[in-house]
Order: structure tokens, then sequence, then C-alpha cells
């Protein structure tokens, strides 16, 4: 069994460089990689393009790159919790693509399915769907849609073993799964890393093949991004 565990995040980022497209799994503040969010802060990497679901907020995810004016481009399919974002965007300081959420995920399938590229129904007839090639089949139109191409892709599990399987848990599942294996090398932090055989194989979300390195996360604050809850009475 080849093992894809290292020792910290330092050593799970490396190779890492400016300019380069980053992929960041999640969905709003759920199930982020914030171990490798914060190297990045870190090591002040520039000139980033960044794909992921979500902007972050002003202080928190991703929006701490952006406060670093640290991202170049954003292809996202929701952006409205960051005030920060909304101004580089409207200043011409970030380039941004919005897509629709559906798309955004089927693009990182393709590219770890090997696919270069997908028929989607949606945005066509919109402003998506601008400049892009467009086709008939059984009387509906579609839009072609490129797979994205990603240097890494950054996950977060809930659990993991040194073979780079991984368990999500709850909303984290939304858009993590999708991006390993979906850029040349896969970075997934977890919650709690195990040893090999301990997770029951009918478990398993994604198997260690799409993982190139897998570490124990710490200290994660699992914001919540907008808290609802019930009026008393």
């Amino acid at each position: 069994m080849i093992s894809k565990k290292v020792a910290n995040v330092q050593e799970a980022l490396e190779g890492v460089s400016d300019n380069m497209t980053f992929m960041f799994g999640g969905f709003g503040l759920s199930g982020i990689p914030e171990n490798s969010i914060a190297e990045l802060v870190r090591l002040g990497t520039k000139g980033l393009k960044c794909i992921s679901n979500n902007a972050g907020v002003d202080d928190f995810g991703l929006g701490l790159l952006l406060q670093g004016k640290q991202i170049d481009k954003m292809t996202s399919s929701y952006v409205g919790e960051n005030d920060e974002f909304e101004r580089q965007m409207l200043s011409g300081e970030l380039e941004v693509e919005l897509i629709p959420q559906g798309t955004l995920a089927e693009r990182c399938r393709a590219a770890q399915a090997g696919f270069p590229a997908i028929y989607t129904p949606a945005g066509y007839g919109t402003e998506v769907a601008e400049g892009k090639e467009t086709r008939e089949f059984d009387g509906k139109m579609y839009v072609l849609e490129y797979a994205f191409k990603a240097d890494f892709a950054f996950v977060k599990a809930w659990k993991g073993d040194a073979a780079g399987n991984l368990v999500f848990k709850g909303t984290a599942r939304n858009f993590n799964p999708n991006m390993c294996g979906a850029a040349k090398i896969t970075v997934a932090e977890v919650e709690e890393l195990v040893p090999v055989g301990t997770l029951d194989p009918n478990q398993i979300h994604i198997p260690g093949i799409f993982v190139k390195r897998i570490f124990q996360g710490e200290k994660y604050e699992k914001r919540i991004e907008q808290r609802t809850v019930r009026q008393r009475d």
C-alpha cells in the first residue's frame, strides 16, 4: 500500500508557486480546507486563479487570500457574502467568472474522470452561453463547457487514512469529492487521520487513488456562514 501521508501542511503544499490555478473544496464555509488556505496566506503566494463554490467571507476562508490580494481570478457560483470580493470585482482588480452551480460541479467531475468537456443545458440563451459552442440533442439545446485544468486541488474531509481514502461528513460532501483527482495534485486535509484498514470500505466516499497527499489538520474553526435559529415564542 502506497502511503500518501505527509507530516504537515508545509510538506503538503510543496511545489506551490505564484500564478497557479487552485481548486478549493467546500460549500459556503462548510468543509473548506482551512489549514491549506492559512498556509497559502503565510506563503504569500500571488497571482492565483481560484476555482471554488464560494469566495469565503471577509475574514475567513478564501476571503483571507482576497484581503492580501493574492487572487487574480475567481471562478465561482456564489460570492454574495464577501464585501472585499465585491469591491475588487467592481473596481476591476479581480477577474470573475460566475457560472451555474451544477456546471461548476460537473466541470470538476469531468476533469476528475478525464473528460475534456461536457454539454449542459444550463445557461443556454443567457450571458453564460455567449461565445460558446452550442449543440442540439433530441430537440434541446446544450452549451459546451470545458473541464477545469488546475495545478492543485485542496479538499477537506472528516476522516482519512494513510492511503488517501476519504470520508466526508454532511455538507462537506458538496464539491470536495468532485475536486479529488481533478487537478495535477490533490491535497487532502482531514480532521482525523486513521491507520489503513480502520475505515469501513462501504463508507469510503473517495478512494485513495484520487489523492496525492494527505495530512492531519488542526484548529478547525468550522464557522457558520449564516446562523439561523427558531424565534422564541
